[in-house]
């Protein structure tokens, strides 16, 4: 109903008031496009570096903080110099266009080739630094490891993990 309402009345401006439509679109924080089944691959210098699936994406790049809302599940598969996966899913996320920051909430499942996984309800991804973090409860498993805590900031193929307020399982050698 949101949509329809705000459609009829950016019908009710005129054409040759673009300064006032987009004045209006900004201040009635409706998205400028949305899409469904979204199935996007990103590439660098020919090789895949990451691929995103969602069924619906926001675009609100129109607000005075531009981002994409995915506001019903999405799932982005990282891939490193020797074609390792790491899959990060969670039912709800918002990628920042003026910064490298994905919030992603809800669900949070974030997997690596060698299986290690952390369970969160939230977490951030630096997409620039490739790097993870969140100050919400966590669960990491991995062969050798069953921690829970509270905070983890770590790459995205946990080879440099920092885990803060834990308590768990970890195997040591002799």
């Amino acid at each position: 109903m949101k949509y329809i309402i705000s459609f009829c009345l950016i019908i009710f401006f005129s054409c040759d008031r673009d300064k006032n439509l987009t004045s209006f679109l900004r201040a009635a924080d409706i998205p400028i496009s949305s899409a469904k089944e979204i199935n996007t691959v990103h590439t660098d210098s020919g090789i895949v570096s990451s691929i995103l699936n969602s069924p619906k994406m926001l675009n609100f790049s129109n607000a005075s903080f531009p981002y994409f809302e995915f506001p019903e599940r999405i799932e982005v598969i990282l891939f490193d110099k020797n074609n390792n996966q790491t899959k990060i899913i969670s039912d709800y996320a918002i990628s920042y266009s003026n910064t490298d920051l994905i919030d992603l909430r809800g669900n949070v499942v974030v997997s690596t080739h060698l299986k290690d996984t952390l369970i969160t309800d939230q977490l951030y991804y630096d997409k620039g630094e490739e790097w993870l973090f969140t100050n919400f409860d966590f669960r990491y498993v991995s062969s050798d490891k069953d921690i829970l805590g509270k905070g983890f900031d770590s790459d995205k193929a946990f080879d440099k993990i920092k885990f803060l307020k834990v308590n768990g399982f970890v195997a040591l050698e002799d």
